[in-house]
């Protein structure tokens, strides 16, 4: 896979280049009235949404976490709280999402956050030899090796998503 940068570089794209992690930048035109901006990110890329996974900021027992799943399903709290050795886990509220990661809701990254959380992958993603994320903005998803973003995020892989058999 060819390294190739942003045009409008982004502090996840910065991460993966001084990690000498080879990605591709997926720029595409964000619709503001998109209802999901995961799914709007896999038709107009024509990616199957089983490979654009979504980084969704979690409270987790008072600490926050981040849970990177397919935006073809949603986020499982309850394997969240456990693949964390957590009892509960709920949504982090949006303004406090974006002043830990530095990005906006739609745009967060799991790369370059300005505070790093526990993270944790869905385990579809060990599947599959890429998979796409957030580039840190609206409108640009980068695509890597599952491995590359488990080693950049220190993350631990779970059964964390929901919507397959």
């Amino acid at each position: 896979m060819a390294r190739k940068q942003a045009s409008q570089g982004t502090p996840a794209t910065a991460a993966l280049l001084a990690a000498g992690v080879s990605f591709v930048s997926h720029p595409y035109s964000h619709d503001p009235a998109a209802a999901s901006y995961g799914l709007e990110a896999a038709q107009l890329l024509g990616v199957d949404p089983a490979r654009v996974f979504k980084t969704l900021m979690v409270d987790v027992d008072g600490r926050l976490a981040v849970g990177v799943v397919p935006v073809s399903g949603n986020l499982d709290l309850k394997a969240m709280a456990a693949a964390l050795g957590a009892k509960k886990a709920a949504m982090a509220d949006p303004a406090v999402a974006e002043r830990r990661t530095g990005y906006v809701l739609g745009g967060i990254s799991p790369l370059g956050q300005r505070r790093s959380s526990p993270t944790v992958v869905d385990d579809s993603a060990l599947g599959l030899d890429t998979i796409l994320v957030s580039g840190g903005r609206r409108g640009l998803d980068i695509e890597l090796s599952p491995a590359e973003l488990i080693r950049l995020t220190d993350a631990r892989t779970a059964r964390i998503g929901t919507g397959r058999s």
